[in-house]
């Protein structure tokens, strides 16, 4: 691990919120930049946090964690040995571990559905303000059950153009998955039209590759 791996403050103050006198919030921060972990580990410190730790790498992320001393960790999506969303899924596993905020310039619906099936208490940009970043660290921490992640609007589609775009996904051609599903080429290729409006693409690949994001196949 590098860079100061087990660094902390001072264990009073405000970074949970709380009176002078308690203990500050612990924040394991996970990001595999050096410089923008550096500076997100000066900013909340602060702003009254301690940063219990640092992580390059998801491994590291997942090891560090495991000790018990940490209340929330900041976590990247796109990092070396295991992702984000990997740690993440491992540690709420059984519940009880700290709570996981996803801090990535990443906001794909793809991704923000897989963050939430996986156990993330938030999904925040990488862009957000260290007070900002601060208040929603204590409002998030304050209401846990409260439904912090971004809400993602899926595509409807009929059940016809829900089985074409699975066909799709399989690499058939209009014409298999007309000989599939017992179709006309051209209502297939109809079909496939409403499939490319509806998820906002032009071409094949474009539709596979859309419908993979938003984890519709």
């Amino acid at each position: 691990m590098s860079g100061a791996a087990d660094r902390g403050t001072a264990e009073t103050g405000p970074g949970g919120g709380g009176a002078a006198g308690e203990r500050a919030t612990r924040v394991l921060v996970v990001d595999d930049h050096p410089l923008f972990r550096m500076g997100l580990a000066m900013a909340l410190t602060g702003e009254g946090f301690t940063v219990a730790g640092e992580a390059e790498n998801g491994k590291q992320a997942l090891e560090r964690a495991r000790r018990g001393d940490v209340d929330v960790v900041l976590l990247d999506i796109r990092m070396p040995e295991m992702d984000g969303i990997e740690v993440c899924r491992g540690l709420t596993a059984g519940g009880g571990g700290p709570a996981v905020v996803m801090l990535t310039t990443y906001e794909e619906p793809g991704v923000i559905r897989a963050a939430r099936q996986a156990g993330a208490k938030a999904f925040l940009s990488k862009e957000t303000a260290p007070r900002e970043l601060a208040r929603l660290l204590r409002a998030i921490l304050a209401n846990p059950s409260r439904d912090w992640m971004p809400q993602v609007a899926l595509p409807s589609f009929t059940p016809r153009e829900e089985q074409v775009l699975k066909l799709l996904n399989l690499g058939l051609s209009n014409k298999d998955i007309a000989r599939r599903m017992d179709l006309s080429p051209d209502t297939v290729k109809d079909h496939l039209e409403r499939v490319f409006h509806k998820l906002d693409v032009r071409d094949r690949l474009s539709a596979v590759k859309r419908a993979t994001e938003l984890g519709l196949v």
